[in-house]
């Protein structure tokens, strides 16, 4: 069985290859492990490994994590309710998960009050598959207007999921559609230039890196299979 370090240097080989494929710096792309799943352990052998960042994707199993470990950025990459807000701008750095003005101005609130102030990815349903969360296309600029007006939040850009369906063609359309609405948002002064596209994982991040990635999301083929 291959061990995480040697799964590690290939992802690495394979993001390097595809930035090159795309005409960008490699450094263009941050990989974040996503250890919803895996165990303590794991996570602390990735950290000997130098990765100092990690995505989960629900606030009570990520809450027993950080207990045990510290030092990391974490990253919520889950669908996060309201009702969870408070406790997601305590234990997380990063929310990649904002798909609604009421969730954006609870966590705004929640930040407030916690004197925090939350990284986040409006999350955009690019592929219009029904069991997916994110706000529609048609309705993501104004929720970034209305984002980047709430203080205590830093707007870092877009997020979205491939889609189920489709294979590598309907991944690559979802993810173009998402470069191309933060070329929209841009132009329409709700995005800074500096803004990133949180979008792919284990099965289609090489994809996704072409269509213009920032941050890809990777899980299973770091870490194997998951045992939760």
């Amino acid at each position: 069985m291959d061990s995480l370090s040697e799964r590690l240097t290939r992802i690495r080989e394979r993001i390097v290859r595809a930035a090159e494929r795309a005409g960008r710096p490699a450094e263009s792309v941050r990989l974040l492990p996503i250890s919803k799943g895996f165990s303590i352990g794991v996570i602390r052998e990735a950290m000997e490994l130098g990765l100092d960042e990690f995505g989960e994707s629900r606030v009570q199993e990520a809450e027993a994590k950080f207990r045990e470990i510290a030092g990391p950025r974490w990253h919520l990459v889950g669908h996060l309710q309201s009702n969870k807000a408070k406790r997601a701008v305590e234990l997380f750095d990063v929310i990649h998960s904002v798909d609604s003005e009421r969730l954006a101005e609870e966590l705004a609130r929640r930040a407030t009050a916690a004197g925090r102030s939350t990284e986040c990815y409006v999350e955009v349903n690019t592929s219009g598959d029904e069991s997916k969360f994110g706000v529609a296309p048609e309705d993501a600029v104004a929720l970034l207007s209305r984002v980047r007006s709430l203080q205590p939040l830093r707007l870092n850009g877009l997020m979205t999921i491939g889609p189920l369906q489709g294979g590598e063609s309907g991944a690559r359309a979802s993810f173009r559609a998402l470069s191309a609405l933060r070329e929209q948002a841009r132009r329409a002064g709700v995005l800074d230039e500096s803004s990133g596209l949180s979008m792919g994982m284990s099965d289609d991040f090489e994809i996704a890196i072409e269509e213009g990635a920032t941050i890809v999301r990777v899980g299973s083929a770091l870490f194997g299979e998951r045992t939760a």
